[in-house]
């Protein structure tokens, strides 16, 4: 056909050049002719849908103007073809765009009744008159219409043509084109269809608003019909399908449109409304997990929480397989809000951060002790969420207990400047202010992020480890990169190199090794003792006022997240991260194939002897253990705590030349801690040995350690007020490693009393500057200088 439309130009053009008087005007209507045509057929807006990565339909949003249309496909189902054809225009793969003698028949049938029966049409002419929004049918449109379907003939192959019929024939309502009308009656998609069904698709479009599903059945049934036996004569179907076919029921009640992934869907609009998504969406899974967040959203909303969100990512690709934006909840609920992309308190979830930044660095290793004591920093002062202290504990441990004051302690010692920098290269786009406006609160929820990037952070560093382990020793440059949702993106992670792109794989795996150990959700607290338990490191967070439930886990493969709360702000009683998020992490992770968990990174570790009580580097005396740590452990310090005691010959106490002679003192590594530390060290540890106390011969060189618990050196103290408006006194604490010594305290030089074994002091004080002195029985004094102010 096309080459016989060329042979007709061709001869136009010959003609013009014979007849040089005439083609000026021929040349004119030429143009006028090429022209004629408009660059795009149609302009109507269409709607957005996103399918599955096998291309099933996930979810569609309605056209701006109000329609149902579908984004046409590359390609038509060929059953559609053949009955399109066979019903509307037999010789479609044959004439130019119009067909003479069917409009001669058509004109002979009109006059002879009188009024308009038949068109004859072809199925271009009709896609020109649906891209002329169906203008009135007379003599002088008709002619337009033959113009322009000859000229969409030379633009235009046969298949296209019909693919710009099928997406734009009306059915009835506000349904237009084949793919929607597809779902809207039969719930499949186009090529899923039989052939009856096809075939009543292909009669609906020539009169849409009388033959209507549900409506008029026996018109629709005859013309159907009519349509197949027709498919039947012409040998394009066989006896038994034409058969099948006839008893087939016609289409009823409408179905909806699928919502199985609305949010992903509200995502795509924002970059690419109008158009078809092939997103990278795991129907399967996403059903399942749709599920699951439907049974939860049914259970939390007893407690009147409402809202959460689930995310899931395949580490190999970056591609998100599931995407829940929100519970299956109600519009007074914020059902349309994208949880997933909004900034919500980060609560504890960034301490494994912070813990991976620190071992990278050398500042600690993974059983360093650290300090859980009371602390109060420049007014701030963080509680532990059960109101418990610890002492000292191992960072490892501290990390699996979401301790907060250990994660503060060690926050001011990693600096927030320098943590907040980390927090930028991981791209967490909601942590955009000044680092001294999180101050160390940074650490414990005073900054917001959202589960977006917080789970593409967590994927990327479980790349890195997996990348490392298979290249033995590589890193790639563009590790860190964005998720993708789009079918068939290629990432670019960059070229290989020995540069660690932010943290080394060892710190990475230690860190995760850390998260193996947080306490399981209630029911898995043995996960432990038995095989078929998840192998993953995961982490909880909860933030200041139950406002917000996290939990992120990961192994080698996938990535889990979870927000559990309300979209609105409100806290809830029991909404924590550990009750509310854990259970749905650990049943989304149930759903997925089972992984390994990660490799060691050798290459990026090392072997080091590291005292076993204090998880510092080893002395030469200090009981050891052998153990992996990051190449920048070596910089960290010696243990500190392991110190050289002289006792006598019982080793029940201290001693020295004065009261003993040299040859019988026995030289032995005693572990200490500082006194504060001790005081709530030695009340979890039953193995710990205080320091035994010197000879009562030796008394008069006896040393004793004593600290203030509270206040903390220059503290500012706020005076708080009752329900009567009675300002509360202020309690001061020391430890003391005698705790049968007498203390003696002072404000300002002026006594206040004296304690015995629990060193607990009440003042009352005005504002201002004050100093506190305590002495004790064996005249050893501590100082602190205090400012009280008015909450």
């Amino acid at each position: 056909m096309k080459q016989k439309l060329q042979a007709f130009l061709q001869r136009i053009l010959k003609y013009i050049k014979t007849n040089k008087k005439k083609s000026a005007i021929a040349f004119i209507l030429l143009v006028v002719y090429y022209f004629s045509l408009p660059r795009t057929l149609f302009e109507e807006p269409y709607s957005t849908v996103i399918e599955s990565s096998d291309g099933e339909l996930l979810a569609a949003k309605i056209a701006r103007d109000g329609q149902w249309r579908f984004p046409s496909k590359d390609s038509i189902p060929d059953k559609f073809k053949k009955c399109i054809v066979y019903f509307e225009d037999e010789h479609f793969n044959y004439h130019w765009g119009f067909n003479p003698v069917a409009m001669v028949k058509a004109i002979q049938q009109n006059q002879s009744a009188g009024k308009v029966v038949r068109g004859g049409s072809t199925l271009t002419q009709q896609v020109i008159r649906l891209s002329r929004k169906n203008k009135k049918r007379t003599y002088f449109e008709k002619v337009i219409e033959i113009i322009l379907a000859t000229r969409l003939e030379f633009r235009h192959s046969k298949e296209k043509i019909l693919e710009l019929y099928a997406a734009h024939a009306p059915y009835g309502g506000n349904v237009v084109g084949l793919e929607m009308a597809s779902w809207r009656y039969f719930g499949v998609q186009s090529h899923q269809l039989s052939w009856a069904e096809t075939a009543t698709l292909a009669v609906l479009p020539n009169a849409p608003s009388l033959i209507y599903p549900g409506k008029n059945q026996q018109k629709l049934l005859k013309k159907r019909n009519t349509l197949l036996l027709k498919l039947y004569n012409e040998k394009v179907i066989d006896k038994m399908t034409y058969q099948l076919s006839i008893e087939e029921p016609l289409p009823q009640k409408p179905y909806n449109v699928p919502q199985i992934a609305p949010h992903l869907l509200q995502r795509v609009a924002k970059s690419d409304e109008g158009k078809r998504i092939k997103t990278t969406v795991d129907i399967s899974l996403q059903n399942r997990v749709n599920h699951i967040a439907a049974y939860y959203y049914n259970q939390y909303k007893q407690n009147e929480v409402h809202n959460l969100a689930i995310m899931v990512i395949d580490i190999q690709n970056r591609n998100v397989i599931s995407y829940v934006g929100n519970a299956p909840t109600d519009k007074d609920h914020d059902k349309d809000v994208d949880i997933i992309s909004a900034p919500r308190s980060t609560g504890s979830i960034l301490k494994p951060l912070l813990y991976a930044s620190m071992l990278d660095s050398g500042e600690l290793l993974p059983n360093t002790l650290v300090a859980d004591i009371p602390t109060q920093i420049s007014g701030y002062a963080p509680q532990n969420f059960n109101l418990t202290f610890d002492g000292a504990v191992p960072a490892q441990r501290a990390l699996s207990r979401s301790l907060n004051i250990p994660a503060v302690l060690m926050l001011q010692e990693h600096g927030v400047n320098n943590f907040y920098e980390l927090l930028q290269k991981f791209q967490l786009k909601n942590i955009n202010k000044r680092p001294d406006h999180y101050g160390l609160s940074l650490i414990l929820g005073g900054a917001e992020s959202n589960l977006w990037d917080l789970c593409r952070t967590y994927a990327n560093l479980s790349s890195t480890v997996n990348h490392f382990n298979k290249t033995k020793g590589k890193y790639r440059n563009k590790e860190f990169t964005e998720l993708n949702y789009t079918n068939g993106f290629e990432q670019d992670y960059g070229n290989e190199t020995n540069q660690k792109p932010i943290l080394g794989a060892g710190s990475i795996y230690l860190t995760y090794n850390a998260m193996k150990e947080v306490n399981r959700p209630e029911g898995d607290e043995a996960w432990r003792f038995y095989d078929s338990s998840l192998d993953i490191a995961w982490k909880t967070g909860t933030s200041f006022g139950n406002r917000d439930a996290w939990a992120i886990g990961t192994n080698s493969r996938y990535v889990v997240g979870v927000w559990v709360g309300n979209a609105s702000g409100e806290g809830r009683p029991q909404l924590t991260g550990v009750d509310s998020a854990a259970p749905i992490l650990f049943d989304v992770f149930n759903l997925l194939p089972r992984k390994a968990f990660f490799s060691p990174p050798l290459n990026d570790l090392e072997y080091a002897d590291v005292c076993t009580k204090s998880g510092h580097l080893a002395q030469d005396d200090c009981p050891k253990t052998n153990q992996l740590i990051p190449k920048n452990g070596k910089k960290t310090s010696i243990c500190p705590y392991h110190k050289l005691v002289h006792l006598d010959a019982s080793q029940q106490y201290r001693v020295n030349s004065s009261c003993e002679n040299v040859d019988n003192i026995v030289t032995k590594k005693w572990f200490v801690l500082p006194s504060v530390m001790e005081w709530y060290y030695k009340s979890q540890h039953i193995d710990y040995m205080p320091l035994p106390p010197f000879r009562t011969d030796c008394q008069q060189t006896q040393q004793v350690s004593m600290d203030f618990i509270y206040p903390k050196t220059n503290s500012k103290i706020y005076l708080t007020k009752n329900f009567q408006s009675k300002v509360q006194p202020v309690i001061l604490k020391v430890a003391h490693s005698n705790k049968e010594a007498k203390l003696f305290w002072y404000v300002d030089n002026v006594y206040k009393g004296e304690t015995q074994t629990f060193h607990e002091m009440q003042i009352e004080a005005n504002t201002g500057f004050h100093y506190i002195t305590v002495v004790d029985e064996f005249g050893n004094e501590i100082n602190r200088k205090v400012e009280f102010v008015r909450d």
